[in-house]
């Protein structure tokens, strides 16, 4: 783990979300290009940016770690479904279904390969990666029947197996399996545009930031969900891991990444499907704002831990 340079990537990724905070406030990005650069990250960058991860020399160490990692996702993933559906039974429906899919839904597919990289450096992005397949794939089953009716079965399929990121990431393990090499000016190309992940992310997340109503953001709901969210799922993470003995790289990832603030997608859901919008951006932005300090404790911990 690259633990020195946690204050450096932290205070970079603040500087860029601040950037991406004046850029909205100028309406240099107004409404209409906040989504376009959401579709642009999700569509175009993070696939380049995890091709890249995968393309790297086959060793069957890595690969049983990326076997690990995905195990260790899936577990997440039961586990995240079981809390949403037992800790919010008391919440009016409009909140509960915001509350639901977003501890199932982390930001991990935004912020999630950046930090793995710059703590981890290429591997950390590999295993990233892998750690995001079966959150994309509950974004798509459970995490929208939080919203709306249960999509059919073959539907949830066609929407999974078209994503870019999971494409990505089939597109990935074929290279790094047959070690094809690509053209240099294709290659190039796709590190390139995969290098912009960083700053593009935290520009988009301090445009979300910005539009954020913060008078009310500090309610006794918000805080209970930031602290499960950015406190007892890590906790519960890193137990097991710690528990099982899994390789310090790879359960580093994972506590790290399950330590993620609530998905920008959850507001974006609850305006589409007519649930609590406002609450929705305030979990998102308040576990923004607080994953700035529980992500370099979770490194700090990890570090001295595993």
């Amino acid at each position: 783990m690259k633990i020195d340079g946690l204050f450096d990537l932290q205070v970079m990724m603040f500087l860029l979300m601040a950037v991406g905070v004046v850029l909205r406030k100028m309406n240099i990005i107004t409404k209409e290009g906040k989504g376009m650069m959401t579709d642009l990250v999700i569509d175009l960058i993070l696939p380049c940016n995890i091709i890249s991860a995968f393309y790297m020399p086959m060793d069957k160490s890595v690969f049983v770690a990326e076997l690990e990692i995905l195990v260790i996702s899936i577990l997440i993933q039961i586990f995240c479904t079981f809390v949403s559906a037992v800790f919010y039974r008391r919440v009016p429906r409009e909140k509960k279904m915001v509350l639901q899919y977003a501890t199932v839904c982390s930001n991990a597919g935004f912020l999630g390969n950046p930090v793995a990289e710059g703590l981890y450096g290429s591997i950390g992005l590999l295993y990233a990666s892998v750690y995001l397949i079966p959150q994309r794939i509950v974004m798509w089953s459970a995490g929208v029947s939080y919203f709306t009716e249960s999509p059919s079965k073959r539907e949830v399929v066609k929407k999974v197996l078209k994503h870019p990121c999971i494409v990505a990431v089939e597109i990935g393990i074929v290279l790094m399996v047959t070690q094809i090499q690509l053209p240099g000016f294709l290659s190039s190309a796709i590190d390139n545009v995969g290098g912009c992940t960083t700053a593009i992310t935290m520009i988009l997340i301090g445009t979300i930031l910005t539009d954020a109503d913060m008078r009310h953001i500090l309610t006794k709901t918000t805080v209970l969900y930031s602290f499960v969210r950015l406190v007892f799922i890590p906790a519960v993470v890193f137990a097991g891991c710690w528990l099982a003995g899994i390789d310090s790289v790879v359960a580093g990832v994972s506590v790290t990444l399950a330590a993620m603030p609530a998905g920008t997608t959850t507001a974006i859901l609850a305006m589409k499907y007519h649930g609590d919008e406002e609450f929705a951006t305030q979990c998102v932005v308040l576990t923004t704002l607080l994953s700035v300090v529980a992500i370099p404790v979770w490194s700090l911990i990890i570090h001295s831990a595993l």
